[in-house]
């Protein structure tokens, strides 16, 4: 690192600093805030896409919409990380947000014209912008925390994000209250959507930049106030060398693979609109419930931080082939042909006990998304608290996650079976599992090893903070 790339040594020493929930650099407000912006822009984007066909009868427009988004994004979601490093939180994600607009307003440009061509061109653009959110997401959430309570601000984090989808279904289930057998949602949906993204975009402004965020015990965030492009293009060029992010690999490429399946093909295929817009509700709900439920894991389960990993990736484990193996019990059900010449009566949440299985299901696909992602956050946390280095890490797992997701989108685009989506999905998480283990017993220290505690045997280890 070049001199004009470092400036710690103009910074304060540092020093414990009085513990305030009201304290604008503290980790504490900056993870909220930047909670409320993925609330607003893609909690929103998520409830969009959960309706299914992003709340059009044909799901062609949004296939081939979140195609351009994911392969955009995961060039941009790799490159994230250095771009986040150079130009600061603020004008990452002001650049970013504001793409998420222009992607909910191009389906209300849909709704009247059905012309595909500018909701694929405001896909590829969300795409760009979706990496560098993203990626400053994880940079704040995985190195601001104290490396102990890493779980518990994912669990924070996750929760108000989320949130964010279960107000997001509700503008749906709202909107589309009466129109029982409508399939494409109105043009006030898309409207609520925007005015929630616009206000996301301006709350950006909020986020200060990593040197400026003091921890409780006076550590910083960063050392680094200005990087350089030569500088991040040698580290994040490294990252594809490097084993810790290539045993990542599956988890991040299966990590949002399975969500055009659960969206069109559970949702989309087995509901009416506003039952998906209600099912959304509970779908993000869950995901509340499950952050929480693995944060606590993480954190608090055992003294050993290694301990309290492998107990995560455990639970997961076991909660993820319950869930599959429900989820395909459920699809023995119905296939492809089924939905495409309308041999399926669509749920209704009034149905009864038929809405009620498949409904439970939806349910517990939520609660495993945010058990996996935050566990994978959380062991992306266990590897530096540094943002500089953070920013990076969740870069490369943002970016190959959606180089698979850009995949899912099209194998669903060419009618490719119901089931065999359903089993590449399991298989994608089931091959995660024991890749995770061999890096927390390789790459996680426990917390004896860090913070300058002494090992037992009178070496001081320098702390990762």
């Amino acid at each position: 690192m070049g001199a004009g790339d470092q400036e710690s040594g103009n910074l304060p020493p540092e020093t414990a600093v009085k513990p305030s929930l009201l304290r604008h650099n503290s980790p504490l407000i900056q993870v909220i805030l930047i909670g409320f912006v993925c609330f607003c822009c893609p909690g929103m984007f998520n409830a969009l896409s959960g309706m299914g066909a992003g709340g059009q009868v044909d799901p062609t427009a949004a296939n081939n919409a979140n195609t351009a988004l994911y392969t955009t994004f995961a060039v941009f979601g790799v490159l994230g990380g250095g771009i986040y490093n150079i130009l600061g939180p603020k004008l990452t994600l002001v650049c970013g947000c504001s793409t998420y607009v222009l992607y909910a307003g191009s389906f209300l440009y849909y709704n009247h014209y059905q012309h595909q061509a500018f909701a694929i061109f405001a896909g590829a653009l969300l795409g760009i912008g979706a990496g560098l959110l993203w990626t400053a997401q994880g940079a704040i959430m995985t190195s601001y925390p104290p490396h102990d309570r890493k779980g518990t601000y994912i669990a924070l984090f996750w929760s108000i994000f989320n949130l964010g989808g279960v107000i997001g279904g509700l503008i749906p289930f709202a909107m589309n209250f009466h129109r029982t057998e409508a399939r494409s949602v109105n043009d006030g949906t898309y409207i609520g959507f925007m005015v929630f993204m616009s206000i996301g975009t301006l709350l950006s402004l909020s986020i200060l930049h990593p040197s400026r965020v003091v921890r409780d015990d006076g550590s910083r965030c960063t050392n680094i106030k200005y990087s350089s492009v030569g500088v991040e293009a040698r580290a994040i060029s490294r990252l594809f060398l490097d084993w810790r992010m290539l045993l990542m690999v599956p988890a991040s490429w299966g990590s949002n693979f399975f969500y055009n399946y659960q969206f069109n093909n559970v949702n989309g295929a087995l509901f009416n609109l506003r039952t998906r817009g209600l099912n959304n509700v509970f779908y993000w709900g869950a995901q509340m419930i499950g952050s929480v439920l693995i944060g606590y894991v993480m954190d608090f389960s055992f003294r050993s931080r290694r301990a309290r990993g492998l107990l995560g990736v455990a639970v997961v484990a076991v909660a993820g082939t319950a869930i599959w193996g429900g989820g395909l019990a459920n699809q023995l059900g119905y296939d492809r042909s089924d939905v495409r010449l309308k041999r399926i009566r669509l749920l209704d949440f009034r149905s009864g006990s038929g809405f009620a299985g498949p409904f439970v299901l939806y349910f517990c696909y939520g609660l495993l998304d945010a058990m996996f992602q935050s566990m994978v956050y959380w062991v992306i946390g266990a590897l530096a608290d540094d943002t500089e280095i953070l920013s990076r890490f969740t870069g490369f797992y943002k970016g190959v996650q959606s180089a698979g997701a850009a995949v899912a989108w099209q194998i669903d685009s060419h009618n490719i079976p119901f089931l065999n989506e359903l089993a590449t999905n399991w298989a994608l998480m089931t091959i995660s599992y024991p890749l995770l283990v061999l890096l927390i017993v390789k790459a996680v220290k426990d917390d004896d090893e860090v913070d300058g505690k002494s090992k037992g045997d009178g070496t001081i280890v320098p702390g990762i903070h």
